[in-house]
């Protein structure tokens, strides 16, 4: 069944309970199809958001921190003057979980208009 992004907006982070398994490549691609801009490589899915200077990156990087305490799910995150790239992956299942997709469907959120 397709999921699409407001199914995954919806939703908040769960724990990984031990010998959660990481998500198999089907079901990524199945999750990546929901969100825009977002890329797979390396285990992890992220994506690079420009901004016009530092004050509106800070902006973002600060809503993004809050975003990860609220769902308990802290992403990786590249910080330069105006740009930042967002990076999910789950280290306890050793690949990615459906909470990466979560956060990164309200990260998006932040600048949809």
């Amino acid at each position: 069944m397709p999921q699409t992004k407001s199914d995954l907006l919806n939703k908040h982070c769960q724990p990984c309970k031990p010998g959660t398994p990481a998500l198999n490549s089907s079901e990524v691609a199945r999750l990546l199809k929901s969100l825009n801009g977002w890329a797979l490589g390396d285990g992890a899915i992220s994506r690079e958001f420009k901004f016009k200077n530092f004050y509106e990156t800070m902006g973002f990087v600060n809503a993004v921190a809050f975003i990860a305490n609220r769902e308990d799910h802290h992403p990786d995150m590249e910080v330069g003057y105006n740009k930042c790239r967002v990076k999910y992956s789950t280290h306890s299942v050793g690949g990615l979980a459906e909470n990466d997709f979560i956060c990164a469907a309200k990260v998006d959120q932040l600048l949809e208009t």
